[in-house]
């Protein structure tokens, strides 16, 4: 069996990424085993399956609480940040989706998956790539520009945060042309004032109206399509634990309530006609787009 080139620079570029990480929310790499004929890594056992499973399956007798949904994205976003800004060199996950979650056996988050990984130097704003990603978490700023920054991985969280609060998929062929793109399909509803329309029946029952507008917003913010109008995972790991812990009355904060309604008037959702909408929209196989990532050169 021949070994493609592409897999052993990923194995190498998982195995240096992994070696300089120690986050209680980020999978573990034990070793490597070199004696097969594709090298394989050995990562600690997580046993309950991936988030993208427990958003989406079917089973109605396991108690997806709102509760456990917050502590998940807190959780992820504590691992994120940590990459960001507490590693000795920040590095970039650039494939952040709910199939890149696993869960263990207390339903602890584990971010996985860093083939796709970089570090970068702590005075680098940016890299420069093809464009690699998953359809449907895919930052339109990087899809134009080719140019992969700290907020890449905040907008896919972004996604996410969406997924769990709707237990919808990331790209759906069911919904209107224009909402086809879980993003856009949640941006609108906001806009539009029918947020409650579209969440997840347990969410509605079980979380507090302040708490699921304070999660909206700050998600609505993660989406931005300026990177630079994003917060940092750091900023949102820090409002994600103030949501969790703060009386209803504190849950939105009235200024940045205000300033999240006047940012969704004079930035709406992606450009019906820009090029990353039409790949997106044009997309034939968005049932496996959720889960593969995808290769795109750019043009």
């Amino acid at each position: 069996m021949i070994v493609e080139e592409s897999q052993i620079e990923h194995f190498i570029n998982e195995i240096v990424i992994l070696s300089q990480i120690n986050h209680r929310n980020i999978v573990g790499l034990l070793g490597c085993c070199l004696e097969t004929e594709v090298p394989s890594l050995v990562y600690e056992y997580i046993s309950n399956g991936t988030l993208f499973q427990l958003i989406h399956s079917q089973d109605t007798d396991f108690p997806f609480s709102w509760e456990m949904r917050l502590q998940i994205a807190i959780e992820v976003a504590g691992a994120l940040a940590y990459l960001h800004s507490t590693c000795s060199i920040p590095i970039y996950h650039r494939d952040i989706k709910s199939t890149n979650i696993l869960l263990d056996d207390k339903y602890r988050a584990k971010v996985s998956d860093f083939r796709a990984s970089r570090s970068i130097a702590i005075d680098q704003t940016h890299l420069t790539t093809l464009v690699q990603g998953t359809l449907g978490y895919l930052d339109p700023e990087y899809f134009q520009t080719s140019q992969f920054i700290e907020k890449s991985d905040v907008y896919s969280f972004g996604v996410v945060l969406v997924e769990l609060l709707t237990g919808q998929k990331p790209i759906c062929s069911t919904r209107p042309q224009e909402e086809k793109i879980l993003a856009t399909h949640f941006i609108l509803s906001l806009q539009e004032s029918r947020l409650f329309d579209i969440l997840d029946s347990r969410v509605v029952k079980e979380g507090g109206k302040e708490e699921i507008m304070a999660v909206a917003y700050l998600t609505y913010r993660c989406l931005n399509l300026n990177g630079r109008k994003m917060p940092t995972m750091k900023e949102v790991t820090t409002k994600l634990e103030h949501i969790r812990v703060s009386p209803p009355s504190l849950k939105v904060d009235q200024n940045f309530e205000e300033n999240a309604c006047i940012e969704m008037e004079t930035s709406g959702p992606l450009d019906s006609t820009s090029s990353f909408r039409r790949s997106c929209l044009n997309y034939n196989k968005a049932s496996s787009s959720d889960e593969q990532p995808l290769l795109f050169n750019t043009l």
